[in-house]
């Protein structure tokens, strides 16, 4: 259940491999991942990881500017959904690497 202080790993490995499953059944290299958050904000991402952990993950979302890096550590409770999608055609490089 979101918001609970469960197996963060399990839940970002099993988050990874649907996305390379989509990525795949759709013939594409990465595929578009979106998290919505409670008020409606929905923010591109390009890595998901399950640290710092204790309910919390930490999102890399993708910036226009390389050298603006940012990182967002959430509670696992604020995500409402995650959408995965083709990437628009202008934003064919964007996407979500998934960490082997």
């Amino acid at each position: 259940m979101p918001g609970a202080a469960g197996p963060l790993d399990q839940f970002v490995e099993r988050l990874h491999r649907c996305i390379a499953t989509f990525a795949r059944t759709h013939g594409i290299e990465q595929a578009a991942v979106e998290v919505e958050f409670p008020d409606g904000a929905l923010v591109p991402v390009t890595a998901v990881s399950a640290e710092p952990g204790y309910g919390f993950v930490s999102l890399t979302p993708h910036v226009e500017e390389p050298d603006e890096p940012e990182e967002l550590i959430v509670p696992i409770g604020a995500i409402r959904q995650i959408r995965l999608s083709v990437p628009e055609p202008a934003r064919r490089g964007f996407g979500f690497s998934v960490q082997e």
